[in-house]
């Protein structure tokens, strides 16, 4: 199991002291094969971010309530809308997954998705569906989860999905929305080096792993008393 640095995940949110109830988030990490091994896809966040700035991080955010509406060409495999009914209904699922294609795509422009017959509808979906195309849900694998520890300046109950890149209709990101200031595919170990909030490094080792055993647990990393625990669930 992949050891989780508490002291560095404190250094990257230091304690506020301000009361905030964890906000439902989402994120992507994109996976291929390149020439020297396997890649991922990461941007660095902009410096004038109030929460992790210019770290390097997984394409994500917030779940918003348009994803509980959206439609989608695929859905999630039984068994990952299982492991995310122990923790949510199945609807929030769902959305959690949604939200994590939205945001990649926002954010890097990429499309984990089918094409689809252009439509126009209202909110934070209008763009991804204005290019044709619907999510494709069955792509995603459900990896990891993690809460912000209380007290800082934001706070989010994270779940990390998983997917390879041969499932998007483009292989190349774009600039995105701008709240990365640079995207790149880069090769586990070139990853490893850059500036990483400590939650990024921990689930960069289990993509790691899991690249070579896809049925690993999951874990759940969270404050608990004080401390930081890592629970594991099949």
């Amino acid at each position: 199991m992949q050891p989780f640095d508490a002291a560095q995940d404190l250094k990257d949110a230091p304690r506020t002291g301000g009361r905030q109830r964890p906000k439902d988030a989402a994120t992507l990490i994109l996976t291929r094969n390149g020439a020297k091994g396997p890649e991922v896809l990461m941007g660095r966040r902009a410096p004038g971010h109030v929460f992790m700035a210019s770290k390097w991080v997984f394409p994500g955010g917030k779940v918003e309530r348009s994803d509980a509406f959206a439609a989608f060409a695929t859905d999630l495999s039984p068994a990952d809308a299982g492991r995310l009914a122990r923790e949510a209904t199945r609807s929030r699922g769902r959305a959690m997954a949604l939200a994590a294609v939205r945001e990649t795509f926002e954010e890097t422009g990429l499309l984990l998705a089918a094409p689809a017959r252009a439509a126009s509808v209202a909110g934070g979906w209008r763009e991804f569906r204005a290019v044709g195309a619907l999510p494709d849900l069955a792509a995603l694998s459900y990896v990891a989860r993690a809460i912000t520890p209380p007290g800082r300046p934001r706070r989010f109950d994270a779940r990390f999905f998983m997917a390879d890149a041969s499932a998007l209709l483009h292989p190349e990101p774009t600039s995105g929305s701008g709240e990365l200031d640079e995207i790149a595919w880069l090769p586990l170990e070139q990853a490893r080096a850059q500036d990483l909030p400590a939650i990024t490094r921990f689930v960069l080792g289990e993509i790691a792993e899991r690249l070579h055993a896809p049925d690993r647990p999951l874990p759940f990393v969270r404050m608990v008393r004080g401390k930081h625990m890592v629970e594991h669930q099949d």
